[in-house]
């Protein structure tokens, strides 16, 4: 199992990928900066990957999944509500490939500005 390391602010988590072929791309194009962006209890940004969609992607996750959102080659990670959720569990703009889960509690999302800077790396 692959992990990442992602740096924003004061933030910093660990992720462990799953062996899926979107994965495998974002693990190629390591290391790499980006910057934040929110959508109600996600944090999302651009990663030089392009990808097409997975048989196993999905658009209502549980909190803590790491996704891959193809329309805008963007990594998301919901921790609770988005502005479209029907219940508790985040609900992504669009299905996207499910890369995977943050280590530890997801919840330290929140405490990531939109337009904070991000530093992806191998950890």
């Amino acid at each position: 199992m692959a992990k990442i390391r992602i740096l924003a602010g004061k933030v910093q988590f660990e992720v462990a990928l799953d062996d899926t072929p979107t994965a495998q791309a974002l693990l190629e194009a390591l290391p790499f900066e980006s910057v934040a962006q929110t959508w109600g209890d996600e944090v999302y940004f651009e990663v030089p990957v392009n990808a097409n969609l997975e048989p196993e992607a999905r658009q209502t996750v549980e909190p803590g999944t790491v996704c891959f959102w193809v329309e805008g080659s963007a990594l998301a990670l919901p921790w609770g509500r988005t502005p479209i959720s029907t219940d508790a569990r985040p609900k992504l703009v669009s299905p996207c490939n499910v890369l995977g889960r943050i280590l530890g509690d997801a919840q330290r999302l929140a405490q990531i500005p939109s337009g904070a800077r991000v530093k992806v790396e191998a950890a």
